[in-house]
Parts: C-alpha cells; sequence; structure tokens
C-alpha cells in the first residue's frame, strides 16, 4: 500500500504518455547520449556566456525568484523523498535490507518513476548556477562540475537499471530539503550558525552512499565472475553504471572535503594575539557565509 501516492493518483485528472512515467531510452525525455550531452554542454555555455555578459554589468538581485526556485527544489525533494521512503520501506521490512538494495525485483515501476523525476530535478537544479552568475558571484569548480555531473550520474543509473539507487537518491533528497530551505530563507535575511553542518551533511553522504556502491559492485562482481569470492548475491545493474557510479561518488567526497577545509578550517596563524579568538570566529562565519 502507498497511500500518498495513490492519493496523488487519485486527484491527478489525466495520466501520462507511457515514455513520461516509464523510462523509454531514446523516447523519454533527456534518455540519448546526444541530448544529454546536448544539454550539459549548453548549461557550460551559458552560465559562461552570463558571466562574460555581466562583466561590466551591476549584479541582479532577483531574491523572489530566487527564492520560489528554492521553495519549489526544497518542497518537491520532501515529497520525492516521502514518495520513495513509501515504496522502499516495505521492500525492505518484507525482504530485508540485502535484498531491498539488490534485487532485480526492487526496480518498482513506481520507483522508475520517482528516479526519472529526481533525473530531472538535476536540469531544474543547473539553474542555481545561472542565478549565480547574474549574481556575479563566483563559479567554483566544485559547483559547476557537481551540478552537471550528478545529472550525467542520474541518466547513467537510469540506463544501467541499478537496484541500489534509492539508496543514494534518499540521502540526497533529505539533504536537498534542507539545503534549498536553507538559501530560500537567507536569501530573505536570515543567518543560520549551522551553515557548516551542511557540508558536514553531504560529506556523510557520500561516506555511506560508497560504502553501499562498493558493497554492491562487490557483489555484482562476486556473483557473476568470480564466485569464489564470498557474498550474499547479485546486485542488479549494468556493471559500467555501477563502476561510473563508485568512480564519480568517490570524487565527490574527496572534493567536498577539500571544500570543507577551504572554507571552514582558517589557520590560526592569521590571528592577532589581542583579538585573535574574537576576530577568528567572526571572520570564520562571514567567509563561510560567502562560499555558496
Amino acid at each position: 500500500m502507498a497511500p500518498l501516492a495513490d492519493l496523488i493518483l487519485a486527484t491527478v485528472p489525466y495520466r501520462l504518455p507511457l515514455h513520461l512515467y516509464t523510462y523509454v531510452p531514446g523516447t523519454s525525455p533527456l534518455s540519448t547520449d546526444t541530448v544529454v550531452g546536448v544539454a550539459l554542454v549548453s548549461y557550460l555555455a551559458t552560465i559562461f556566456g552570463i558571466q562574460a555578459l555581466m562583466k561590466n554589468q551591476q549584479p541582479r538581485k532577483l531574491t523572489a525568484l530566487f527564492q520560489i526556485h528554492n521553495v519549489i527544489l526544497s518542497s518537491g525533494s520532501l515529497l520525492l523523498l516521502a514518495l520513495m521512503l513509501e515504496e522502499i520501506v516495505p521492500i525492505m521490512y518484507k525482504q530485508g535490507l540485502h535484498a531491498a538494495l539488490c534485487d532485480a525485483s526492487s526496480w518498482t515501476p513506481r520507483l522508475e518513476f520517482y528516479y526519472m523525476i529526481n533525473y530531472y530535478f538535476k536540469y531544474l537544479e543547473l539553474i542555481d548556477t545561472v542565478f549565480l552568475a547574474l549574481k556575479k558571484k563566483p563559479l567554483q569548480f566544485l559547483h559547476v562540475f557537481h551540478h552537471s555531473a550528478t545529472a550525467l550520474l542520474c541518466y547513467t543509473q537510469l540506463n544501467g537499471e541499478t537496484s541500489i539507487s534509492w539508496a543514494v537518491i534518499v540521502q540526497n533528497l533529505l539533504v536537498h530539503v534542507i539545503m534549498y530551505y536553507y538559501y530560500y530563507a537567507t536569501a530573505g535575511g536570515r543567518r543560520f550558525w549551522w551553515k557548516k553542518y551542511l557540508t558536514t551533511m553531504q560529506i556523510t553522504q557520500f561516506v555511506i552512499d560508497l560504502f553501499l556502491v562498493y558493497f554492491g559492485t562487490y557483489e555484482h562482481f562476486a556473483a557473476t565472475r568470480f564466485p569464489n569470492l564470498p557474498y550474499i548475491g547479485n546486485c542488479h545493474g549494468s556493471e559500467n553504471a555501477a563502476l561510473f557510479g563508485c568512480a564519480l561518488l568517490t570524487s565527490y567526497l574527496f572534493l567536498f572535503i577539500d571544500f570543507y577545509f577551504r572554507t571552514y578550517q582558517k589557520p590560526v596563524g592569521k590571528r592577532t594575539a589581542v583579538n585573535g579568538h574574537a576576530n577568528g570566529h567572526s571572520n570564520g562565519r562571514a567567509n563561510g557565509l560567502k562560499a555558496e
């Protein structure tokens, strides 16, 4: 039973075409290498083009639009998180964690639809960078790489039907509920003491992600190629998608750790002898708030 999903289905007065609620490579939106490549190259051309055009212009504020954008992403992430948990928790309860992570049956029609929505969300999130460029904020490598590469990651996992996908997506959605709320609130003038813990949450998320995807990849290769190795059972999904996921999530972990230390760990030697503690604390907070 999925009361929330059933309620939404009963409320929506129309039904989507098959290729919009079932992933059909080559037919569903953004489902070919060419289209995805063009979309991501267009993203890069757009943000760096805007950055060049804004060079001699005043920054745009766009506060209301920015807040609306973040409300959509935060509330959308919360709804999608609830729907995915509603689908996966009963599977986990009835069949166990390993089956929920690895069995081909865990790639349910509803989860596939939720994966598609999550994938399309990644293109909506690219607008984050457009706002940064229009506001004349620095376009950090981590931000641009993470946004574009995550869209590519979701695309590869949809094609590879990696059953472990939900475990990575659920954590990401939880972080995004909080993160986009933070951006919404701070755009309106609020300030929070816990900003750096968002980065800590992201790092923790990637550590858990890597444990799970490396475990799933090991299970798959042990079951299909090296049966003499100990394993519980095969983990469903294409090998290329699994290996790409492992590599990309590993890069995220190191990049976010580097970002954390560069942003929040200020050298002690830069503090003055008279008021070093107070100024160091104040400057650390100010610099941290400018990092996003």
